[in-house]
């Protein structure tokens, strides 16, 4: 038992890899052999990254954000004996709507999966008069139903709560504009059927520290802990030549999670690998899934590097949550004072 409670099942077949005796300075280390999954990993896919993952019959599925060879993206489905060695559908996922008829994304991606209860959502940016936030569900990973657009746009890195909270589904999202949004904060919203949403709360925002002072976004679901929602995100920075993404994380409140408790100043990881500096969108590392193990506190986390491949990532969840906690800056503006305050200008 760790020093932290997960509210998470055990998983034992988590994929791992000892901590380096040389990775010292931050609490996450890489895999060595990244890129788990790398360049034209099917035909009329060229790259392959911003993707989620998530335990399923003993084994790992996945979805996946495949640049297709004419430039659009869209979502595959992906499956793994060990959750490092991938095998993609070599179709695009085929969604239907509410009423069993054929329904195909214009475009697609960065998606999220998260199981909530009985059923597997599918989260993720698509189109609607702009970017705007899609989202499907499935018990099998064979039907895939297109639910009601959550919101209006411009929209993006929405991604649910892995249980209701308080009787209602919960989503973080970041809102946006029509392009390479160059601001965003991240919100809280909730519904009572993933129909109807509202009740908007601000839950953090960008920062006056380098590697976050542009705009941040939700990543994976957030997982549930005796310390509250343990929470990745990224965070953007603009240099003379581009914007660069890291990985931070914060702890939000368990029940009223728009409350941020804890949020680190520093990043958990930054792009530093050739895989991460160099690709189709240099110096990103934008992570959208973990699996954790709730026995053993193992969190193994996977993301897209420089928009063109996938890495995986590792940490314990007691190591993360205790480095957040040590490194802790919330400021005014992750308040409901700063709120008020803000408003009142």
């Amino acid at each position: 038992m760790g020093k932290y409670k997960l509210f998470t099942d055990p998983l034992p077949n988590i994929p791992w890899q000892d901590k380096p005796a040389g990775a010292i300075n931050q609490p996450v280390w890489r895999y060595t052999q990244n890129p788990v999954i790398g360049r034209n990993p099917i035909p009329g896919v060229s790259r392959v990254f911003n993707s989620a993952v998530a335990p399923y019959e003993g084994k790992f599925i996945g979805v996946f954000r495949g640049e297709q060879t004419n430039g659009v993206p869209f979502i595959y489905l992906g499956h793994s004996e060990d959750a490092v060695h991938w095998t993609l559908d070599p179709e695009k996922v085929h969604f239907v709507d509410e009423n069993g008829k054929d329904f195909a994304p214009v475009y697609a991606y960065d998606p999220r999966l998260v199981k909530v209860e009985d059923t597997y959502y599918i989260i993720w940016c698509g189109d609607f008069y702009g970017a705007a936030i899609g989202l499907a569900k499935t018990k099998d990973f064979k039907t895939f139903t297109r639910l009601e657009n959550p919101f209006i746009p411009f929209n993006r890195n929405a991604v649910l709560f892995p249980r209701k909270i308080g009787g209602k589904y919960m989503m973080l999202s970041r809102p946006s504009d029509s392009g390479h949004t160059p601001f965003g904060d991240i919100f809280l919203s909730e519904s009572p059927d993933l129909v109807y949403w509202g009740r908007h709360r601000h839950v953090m925002g960008k920062s006056p520290e380098w590697w976050e002072s542009v705009k941040i976004g939700g990543g994976p679901a957030p997982i549930e802990t005796s310390e509250g929602w343990l929470l990745l995100y990224h965070g953007v920075s603009s240099t003379c030549d581009g914007f660069v993404y890291s990985i931070g994380a914060a702890i939000l409140d368990i029940d009223e999670p728009s409350i941020v408790k804890y949020r680190s100043e520093d990043f958990i990881l930054t792009p530093e690998e050739e895989y991460e500096t160099r690709g189709f969108v240099p110096n990103v590392c934008f992570p959208c899934a973990t699996l954790v193990d709730s026995a053993t506190g193992r969190m193994a986390i996977y993301y897209g590097a420089a928009d063109t491949v996938t890495g995986l990532a590792f940490t314990y969840v007691d190591d993360l949550i205790d480095f957040v906690k040590e490194h802790s800056v919330v400021r005014e503006s992750d308040t409901e004072v700063g709120r008020q305050t803000s408003q009142k200008l």
